[in-house]
């Protein structure tokens, strides 16, 4: 495992990260996720592989992957040797206040959250999206008392547009507010609209890009095609269908699987090479449910593209409508 630096922080991190929306329990909406019982490898494989950073959100699996996560972290490894990230935004309840980016709510998904993963304090308190409904000083001001209290080491932020991340950063500059440290957004093969401007912006303003879905939802993993879905997430995800489902994603998909072929290794390490490739991502927010997933992921370090290699990669790419926000 390869260790960068977060941003402009002192924190170092792997530079994969564990994305673990998949552990917690199957929901109806999760239909696909993984119980305690199968979830428990993967974490704990993720740390025999020198992954030390961990994603996750209130969201996922309902509350259950932050309570899953923090148990198999605090059986499997030591709280300081740990980068552990959450996020707020989503609804966790049926009321008017259970969601959003209000004081009142990140006050108290904060501590919820904390009391699911069973620890004092997160490294990386994220928003998982804009909150149209609240002013930017209010979720501001609150992330920073976070902050203060001891609750969260650094705050990240989500998909959004780049416009509204340079006000949020603003508007922490202008009152003395805690800055966001990183953001994650959708960046992949067949999802490139981010290197317009948020991408340029985190570059010059060296703040932490640690992308979700580096292998789009699977689809450039060799497995899927357009008349084929061999997973079972692939099958249910109507929010994966409706962000990778047309004839150029599919055509992209093919030339990964094709260079993997010629090279002798899994398209899901091409994938994830043509992200490390790129100097402004820190590290990729990858799943993993079958074995092989993260042996795989890790091989992706140690593999170069060639120039050719990436322009043929990358020359097939159609610009797509703003999409994940």
């Amino acid at each position: 495992m390869e260790y960068v630096r977060f941003g402009s922080t002192g924190l170092m991190v792997s530079k994969l990260c564990l994305g673990c929306m998949t552990y917690g329990r199957p929901t109806d909406r999760w239909p696909w996720a993984l119980d305690e019982e199968k979830s428990r490898p993967f974490i704990q494989k993720a740390l025999e592989l020198g992954f030390n950073f961990f994603d996750t959100a209130d969201v996922y699996t309902a509350g259950a992957s932050e309570e899953v996560v923090g148990r198999a972290l605090r059986d499997f490894a030591s709280r300081d040797e740990i980068v552990l990230a959450t996020k707020v935004f989503n609804p966790m309840g049926p009321g008017p206040n259970d969601k959003g980016l209000s004081r009142k709510h990140i006050m108290s998904a904060i501590d919820a959250s904390l009391k699911r993963l069973g620890t004092d304090y997160v490294d990386l308190y994220q928003i998982h999206r804009w909150d149209d409904n609240t002013p930017i000083e209010e979720t501001m001001e609150a992330l920073h008392d976070v902050v203060k209290a001891g609750k969260a080491r650094y705050i990240g932020a989500s998909s959004m547009y780049a416009w509204q991340f340079a006000k949020a950063q603003y508007t922490a500059d202008l009152n003395g507010w805690t800055r966001f440290v990183s953001m994650q957004p959708q960046y992949n093969l067949v999802y490139r609209e981010e290197e317009r401007e948020m991408l340029p912006f985190c570059q010059d303003q060296k703040v932490a890009v640690i992308p979700w879905s580096p292998l789009a939802r699977g689809l450039l993993t060799g497995k899927r095609s357009k008349e084929r879905n061999e997973t079972e997430r692939a099958k249910t995800d109507a929010f994966g269908k409706k962000l990778y489902a047309r004839d150029d994603d599919f055509a992209i998909a093919d030339l990964v699987t094709k260079l993997g072929e010629t090279r002798g290794i899994p398209a899901s390490q091409i994938a994830l090479a043509w992200l490390l490739s790129k100097p402004v991502v820190t590290a990729p927010i990858i799943g993993a449910s079958k074995p092989g997933h993260l042996e795989d992921a890790v091989g992706a370090l140690s593999i170069t593209l060639s120039d050719d290699e990436i322009h043929q990669l990358e020359d097939a790419y159609q610009p797509h409508p703003v999409m994940g926000i």
